[in-house]
């Protein structure tokens, strides 16, 4: 037997909750922009987390130094800044996802509707000549967006539901849309430049996108309350009387539901990557406090139904993990297929919600309480669990790809 030279391991961001190493599949400059990440989210973030969620408001405060760390496309990988090269970066982009999920969902909800949602928008749907124009702002955040599809009578049936309006006009200054409706459930729109905002055309039936001032005349907002889940995160009524928009902020290759369904496509994966981090936050917060608390005279980490617990969280985080960066690698191949991202939203949200139920048992009474974090992961994991995609509809989505046969009613 040849003996091993030992040699020391390096720092590594993940640890535990990472069993597998896939942060090995990171540049050392990926890792350093995650760990800028990491030192901000520990010292500025996590102080402010319990007393805002339980305020059900977003701290404001935290967002200009957040964008200011120019995490999109960091200059660091690109070689400048406002360039887009989005699918060449891709394990990076999902463990930038996945650390802010392991620190708060609504965190991560709220950058993702700009770096996920909202830039996707633009790069699927705009012409050359508009994602020229608009996403080195998308990049940047100088146009700040959300995207605004769900309705309030519609959200997993908006394929055929959608009930916004778009009706064309021509004015000697040029072609203009009408829009009326509604959307519901609108993150991040309060704090938004334009909505992206997903109209039928009344002329042909098919769906169009149009981004819209969020000031413009007609464009109403109202934050909705009483939220038990994401609580940070200010989701939005939003009603549109009467708005008009030019031709030019229609985007140009968004022309029926089909488009649409690309754009859901591509950012299905980003839940996934929430998913995986929300389990890891909660399986880390579990473990700090079972292996603090006493019970019996003995650490609580040392009963053998507690570990079982833990081996049964890591083993769900690490399983979610590994279906995440497979996925990933896919689509940075260029192969994106429906149930691909609706098999990995689907699992990863269903371990979730065994971790985060098992991290909650473990933590026992104080589990329900925010000062161990997990009562906060418990609660935000089932707005995850339905967002981007029901658990049913993801399954008849792959459902339909085993068997050729749509079980969709209609």
């Amino acid at each position: 037997m040849i003996e091993q030279t030992p040699t020391a391991e390096k720092t590594r961001l993940y640890g535990v909750c990472d069993y597998y190493d896939a942060e090995s599949l990171l540049t050392e400059d990926e890792r350093g922009v995650l760990g800028r990440l990491r030192s901000f989210l520990d010292r500025e973030a996590q102080p402010l987390l319990a007393d805002y969620w339980e305020r059900g408001e977003f701290p404001a405060q935290l967002a200009q130094p957040l964008i200011g760390l120019d995490l999109m496309e960091p200059a660091e990988l690109t070689g400048g800044a406002g360039s887009d090269n989005s699918q060449a970066r891709g394990i990076y982009q999902g463990f930038r996802i996945f650390e802010l999920a392991r620190t708060d969902a609504s965190l991560a909800t709220w950058y993702t509707s700009q770096a996920g949602l909202f830039r996707t928008a633009i790069r699927v749907g705009a012409s050359p000549e508009q994602q020229a124009e608009w996403m080195p702002k998308v990049i940047d955040f100088s146009l700040k967006g959300v995207f605004s599809l769900t309705e309030p009578d519609s959200g997993s049936d908006i394929a055929g539901g959608l009930a916004t309006t778009a009706r064309r006009i021509r004015t000697e200054a040029g072609d203009e849309w009408i829009l009326d409706g509604a959307k519901r459930w609108i993150g991040g729109a309060a704090s938004a430049d334009v909505l992206a905002v997903f109209a039928r055309d009344l002329e042909d039936g098919h769906v169009k996108a149009f981004l819209v001032e969020r000031e413009a005349q007609g464009v109403t907002l109202e934050k909705i309350h009483g939220k038990t889940s994401l609580r940070m995160m200010q989701n939005a009524h939003i009603t549109l009387d009467g708005v008009r928009v030019p031709e030019s902020m229609r985007l140009h290759n968004v022309n029926s539901f089909r488009d649409v369904a690309a754009m859901l496509r591509a950012m299905r994966s980003d839940v996934a990557w929430i998913a995986t981090g929300l389990q890891a936050g909660a399986f880390e917060a579990a473990l700090r406090y079972v292996t603090g608390r006493q019970q019996f005279g003995r650490p609580l980490g040392s009963f053998q139904l507690v570990q079982e617990k833990l081996a049964r969280m890591l083993g769900n985080v690490t399983a979610s993990l590994s279906l995440v960066v497979r996925l990933t690698e896919q689509q940075a191949k260029g192969i994106y297929r429906d149930q691909d991202s609706a098999l990995a939203k689907m699992q990863t949200c269903l371990l979730m919600r065994e971790t985060v139920a098992l991290a909650r048992e473990v933590v026992g009474g104080n589990g329900i309480t925010l000062e161990t974090d997990v009562a906060r992961f418990h609660a935000d994991a089932e707005a995850v669990y339905s967002y981007e995609g029901t658990h049913d509809i993801n399954a008849l989505i792959i459902g339909r790809a085993l068997t050729g046969e749509s079980a969709f009613t209609r």
